[in-house]
């Protein structure tokens, strides 16, 4: 009888190994993380559509390519708005896209998934990231809250009984919380963060250059010269759009000290949701937090000087995670193979 239940959990390990499926579902960009193999996907969460009858034309890479350059007849839609589905249907096509490249034919009825949600989301926004989930034929979904997953993936001592602050800035959201004994103590979720940083700064050379870029140029500009802090060399850029007075094509040069101004208000509130979350931390895990510091992670983290811009504005040592862009998808895989808490997590 022992002989029969050892072999039946070997299985059972053997099954969740390879089977189970974690997903950093982002605004900009979605990750899947497989058990026993890792990060196994990594694209934009574009969708591709013809625009007459909705049928899906391309996914992920191949359609942000796509993203300001289609005819009438394409459409490029991102399916998730400030963090949560916006677009169902595209969603699932989405999802089934992913899952197809990532799994053998099959297997999705075997298969867990895990997806993270950003805090504090609605019980409608939350059955919806399930409902796709579930479409692809997943046998079963959970969702876990990005600043947990973020701060598992980090490398946070989670479930200990010690206070942990993770900043994770994202494409659609930004999550601040302090975890302990395994749970979020606090937290806030300001829809703002990757997507406004780029708005702010097209908003900006628009008002400034009477110049009207793309979201992809201005993504470019914030990862070339954008930063939170003024740093030694500050560099400038040329940046190529349509005159809004002419309609034709102009150039323009521009430096880190603009960009860091046209996106002060966006930063300027994730800075705040930091101090609101600090303010409402419990005594206790306030020390903890001065003790290890404050971990940012996300793509937002990488933005040039912000670890010390937040260190200066909370007087507390701030840290970047060793992989601030896989942290969320690795949480998500750290919490599928621990059964204790995987069965924590809502279903």
């Amino acid at each position: 009888m022992n002989k029969k239940k050892k072999s039946s959990f070997h299985l059972f390990k053997s099954f969740t190994a390879y089977n189970d499926i974690g997903i950093d579902l982002g605004t900009a960009n979605t990750i899947v993380y497989k058990t026993g193999k890792g990060i196994v996907l990594r694209e934009p969460s574009v969708v591709a559509l013809d625009s007459y009858d909705r049928s899906p034309l391309a996914v992920g890479i191949q359609a942000k390519r796509m993203i300001g350059r289609t005819p009438d007849s394409i459409l490029a839609i991102r399916p998730l708005k400030e963090g949560v589905i916006a677009d169902i249907e595209c969603s699932i096509i989405m999802l089934r896209y992913f899952l197809k490249k990532t799994m053998r034919k099959g297997m999705f009825s075997r298969t867990r998934i895990l997806i993270c949600v950003p805090y504090g989301v609605t019980d409608v926004e939350r059955r919806a990231v399930e409902e796709s989930a579930y479409q692809t034929g997943a046998r079963d979904v959970r969702t876990i809250e990005e600043p947990l997953a973020a701060a598992i993936g980090a490398g946070l001592p989670v479930s200990e009984p010690t206070g942990s602050m993770v900043v994770d800035i994202g494409g659609g959201t930004s999550e601040v919380a302090v975890v302990s004994m395994g749970g979020i103590v606090t937290s806030q979720s300001v829809r703002v963060a990757g997507d406004a940083f780029d708005a702010a700064i097209i908003e900006y050379i628009k008002k400034t250059f009477n110049l009207y870029i793309g979201e992809k140029t201005a993504e470019d500009v914030k990862i070339a010269i954008g930063s939170a802090h003024p740093y030694e060399n500050e560099g400038e850029m040329s940046i190529r759009g349509r005159d809004l007075v002419t309609g034709l094509p102009k150039n323009v040069v521009i430096n880190s000290a603009q960009i860091r101004q046209a996106m002060k208000e966006p930063v300027d509130l994730v800075l705040a949701a930091i101090k609101e979350t600090l303010e409402e931390t419990p005594p206790e895990l306030s020390a903890d937090i001065i003790d290890h510091g404050i971990m940012l992670t996300g793509g937002g983290a990488l933005l040039h000087g912000l670890d010390t811009r937040v260190a200066e504005e909370t007087g507390i040592p701030v840290h970047v995670a060793a992989e601030p862009l896989d942290c969320v998808a690795l949480g998500t895989g750290a919490a599928l193979e621990n059964p204790h808490l995987w069965e924590t997590l809502s279903n």
